[in-house]
């Protein structure tokens, strides 16, 4: 695959024109990792992204003294990691490493802040998709992201779809076993003690009506339980969303709590300077014009 092609994949680039695409392929360098081999460490300086030319890498968490890692993430051919480190000098969050023998494409910040001001139509569709990102974002804080899908899911059901979860739950209870058992008997009973059985031993008509019924089960059961997994997706993804908007709310006051630290930390400094200077002004006794220092 060639390397503008992997590079139209990424979110980041899929707007720009195949002339920059191009342009900013022959900027990529190849880089090749043995298997087990580090790509970059947590904490280390970040400033370049990598797209998986062949091979696999882990992203991790190390694993704090004997404790395990903690994988995020495998990337394969095709897959990208590191992206951010294009737009600022912030440490790596995680540690990258080569599960088997790798190459990958590095795009420097350099190499991408060269071609971008060499290219106004590059420099705005990577504004415009960064713009539509944080769109993305501010409506997601602006809206509330716990719902309850589960009841929105149900409450658009159709009729077909709540029978089939109502034949499901008949199925699975003591009830609906102690009905068959019940009509079992009282069917077996009636054709013995009755003067014309209706439906005599081995109780054919019995085992059809009975094997109807399973055949109709089988569909509706399998139907309800697709119906379930929709719902507990429906349930992850809210989770995500939730917590997703409780981590960017969280970073958003750690932000604020660190700004207002940062403020106060200068009054403090400048009300220690003016109290210093009250000292050194008290300390210091005034001169009287024509005179030495010191009382009269």
């Amino acid at each position: 695959m060639l390397h503008a092609e992997l590079l139209a994949q990424i979110p980041l680039f899929d707007t720009l024109a195949a002339e920059d695409l191009e342009a900013l392929a022959s900027r990529m360098t190849e880089r090749k990792f043995n298997a087990g081999q580090s790509v970059f460490a947590q904490g280390d300086q970040g400033s370049s992204m990598y797209v998986v030319l062949s091979g696999a890498v882990q992203i991790f968490l190390p694993g704090a003294g004997d404790e395990p890692r903690v994988v995020l993430k495998d990337s394969r051919t095709g897959e990208y990691f590191g992206e951010l480190s294009l737009f600022d000098d912030k440490p790596r969050s995680a540690s990258v490493e080569a599960v088997v023998d790798t190459t990958l494409l590095e795009l420097t910040r350099e190499e991408f802040g060269d071609h971008l001001s060499k290219s106004k139509n590059a420099a705005m569709a990577i504004l415009a998709e960064m713009a539509e990102r944080l769109r993305e974002t501010n409506a997601m804080l602006s809206q509330r992201a716990a719902r309850d899908v589960v009841k929105e899911i149900e409450e658009n059901l159709t009729w077909g779809q709540r029978l089939a979860d109502k034949v499901a739950e008949l199925n699975g209870s003591w009830s609906f076993i102690l009905f068959l058992l019940a009509l079992t008997g009282v069917w077996a009973l009636a054709n013995k003690y009755l003067g014309t059985p209706f439906d005599e031993y081995p109780y054919q008509f019995y085992n059809l009506a009975l094997a109807i019924l399973v055949a109709l089960q089988g569909p509706l059961i399998v139907m309800s339980q697709n119906r379930q997994s929709m719902k507990d997706r429906a349930t992850a993804e809210t989770d995500f969303r939730v917590n997703l908007k409780n981590e960017v709310g969280i970073e958003s006051l750690l932000r604020e709590v660190g700004a207002m630290r940062a403020e106060t930390n200068k009054h403090f400094e400048v009300l220690e300077r003016m109290a210093r200077s009250e000292r050194v002004r008290a300390e210091i006794p005034i001169k009287k014009p024509g005179g030495p220092l010191g009382p009269s």
